[in-house]
């Protein structure tokens, strides 16, 4: 008999409820996190189980402990979920009830456990993606400052070496002044940050085929041909083209009902 053990993950305490092949509960406890109270709890449920988790905070610990204990574990999509947050009633052994019985009858939206490489690459793209957006916000906020005082730059480039020469010489009053030398100061620091990371990821990648080969595309560098072979990892875990397209959300999607047709593009 298979046991069907689902565990709803949290940071300090989690729930793991077991199941068995026709659906009936067995078991469920509530447990502090910790590799060794993950493990003896799912070894309750014996030698055939397989564990199901959603694709929450942390789930990384879990499903490595789980799998060097050779344990069969599945991640969960949380937005392929239908109905998983309007629930009359919602709480954590109904949520990993939910998510065991989705597996037990083949009916769960997967997600792809990457390897640790794979997860390392895309934790710092993902940070450099940060990182760049607060430095946006940075540069926002010195056209905001110079707006103040009723300055707009006729600058193509603000933040080229004719940009700083302009900022230098500028003429604001006190209060102006010392938030712009703030921003600029802070935006220095982020462009030094992103500059160690895109530096960092060049040398993991360099030698990666996938990566040489999507900057032969217009308008794909090194930034972009990071996200690509980091967000995609494996691209054989995809049967064909059409596959990734449609995970990339690049292929319409189709609404139908009586004579009323809808098609989008995520």
């Amino acid at each position: 008999m298979t046991a069907y053990v689902g565990i709803d993950l949290h940071r300090r305490r989690s729930l793991a409820v077991c199941l068995d092949d026709g659906g009936d509960r067995l078991w469920w406890r509530r447990f502090d996190n910790s590799p060794q109270m993950l493990v003896e709890v799912v070894s309750e449920a014996g030698g055939d189980v397989v564990v199901v988790m959603e694709a929450t905070w942390g789930w990384y610990w879990a499903a490595d402990v789980l799998a060097d204990e050779g344990v069969e574990v599945h991640l969960a999509h949380p937005l392929g979920i239908k109905g998983f947050e309007n629930r009359r009633v919602k709480n954590d052994l109904q949520d990993a009830e939910m998510l065991a019985n989705l597996l037990r009858l083949g009916s769960l939206p997967e997600s792809w456990i990457a390897p640790d490489s794979i997860r390392q690459l895309r934790e710092l793209v993902r940070y450099r993606f940060k990182v760049s957006r607060l430095r946006s916000g940075l540069k926002s906020q010195i056209h905001s400052v110079l707006g103040k005082e009723g300055v707009i730059p006729q600058l193509r480039d603000l933040w080229g070496p004719l940009g700083a020469a302009y900022l230098d010489d500028i003429d604001l009053a006190e209060a102006y002044e010392i938030r712009l030398e703030s921003l600029r100061n802070l935006i220095a620091i982020y462009e030094h940050e992103i500059t160690e990371l895109d530096s960092w990821i060049h040398r993991k990648l360099r030698d990666d085929a996938g990566y040489q080969a999507i900057q032969q595309l217009n308008g794909v560098g090194r930034v972009h041909a990071a996200v690509f072979v980091a967000e995609i990892g494996d691209v054989t875990r995809f049967p064909n083209p059409r596959r990734l397209c449609s995970w990339a959300g690049l292929t319409p999607r189709l609404r139908e009902s009586d004579t009323k047709t809808f098609g989008s593009v995520r």
